[in-house]
C-alpha cells in the first residue's frame, strides 16, 4: 500500500472517496482523527536549490492514557529524528511548513559541520 502524501495543499492517497482532500479543511482533521490514518508522508522542499530533498514521514501515535497525537520523523545523518506536533486539532499546514523549516535548518548545520542540539519545536504554531 502506497503511503499518501502531500503535494501543495492536498493529500493524496487511493483510499480517499476523491482520491485527495484539501489541508486545513474539516476533511482533513477528520482524516487525522481517524483511527486508519497511521502515517502521510511530507515533502521537504528547499527553496535554496529549488526542489524537494526528501521526505519526513508523519505518524499518528497513542499514549498510553489513550491519547493520541502525531509526530514527525527523518532521519539526519546517522540520527533518527523526532519532533511532536500535537493532536489532530494542531496538524495544519503552517504547522508542517513550520517543522521542515526546522529540518531545512539542521539539514544545513549538518552540512556546514556547525550542528548543536536539535531545536525545540513545541511552540511553534
Amino acid at each position: 500500500m502506497k503511503l499518501p502524501t502531500i503535494e501543495g495543499i492536498s493529500v493524496y492517497s487511493p483510499e480517499l472517496p476523491d482520491g485527495r482532500l484539501r489541508l486545513d479543511s474539516p476533511a482533513w482533521f477528520a482524516w487525522l482523527s481517524a483511527a486508519s490514518t497511521t502515517r502521510f508522508s511530507y515533502p521537504l522542499y528547499d527553496r535554496s536549490c529549488g526542489y524537494i530533498i526528501g521526505f519526513m514521514t508523519v505518524r499518528h501515535e497513542r499514549r498510553q492514557r489513550g491519547g493520541q497525537y502525531w509526530s514527525v520523523y527523518r532521519r539526519q545523518g546517522p540520527r533518527l529524528r523526532k519532533i511532536y506536533l500535537g493532536p489532530p486539532s494542531a496538524v495544519t499546514h503552517a504547522r508542517l511548513e513550520a517543522v521542515v523549516v526546522t529540518l531545512l535548518h539542521e539539514r544545513a548545520a549538518l552540512v556546514r559541520g556547525t550542528a548543536q542540539r536539535p531545536i525545540d519545536t513545541s511552540d511553534i504554531v
